[in-house]
């Protein structure tokens, strides 16, 4: 798996994660999902990803959006 795939994937978790916290847990949860958005929006614009810089760190190979 490329890293621009680990990337989305784990983006796509964590979207998952944050709905059901918010649903079971707490409201308050919604902005977690935000902080989400926002990063994917971010990320989107200007090329840099934190959770791309881990997986590359933990040797997730290339693929073409982050390097």
């Amino acid at each position: 798996m490329t890293l621009d795939r680990s990337v989305l994937l784990f983006a796509g978790l964590m979207i998952f994660l944050s709905v059901a916290l918010t649903l079971w847990v707490s409201p308050l949860f919604y902005w977690f999902t935000l902080f989400i958005g926002a990063n994917l929006a971010q990320s989107a614009i200007t090329g840099f990803c934190p959770a791309a810089l881990v997986f590359k760190a933990f040797g997730v190979k290339s693929g073409c959006a982050f390097k």
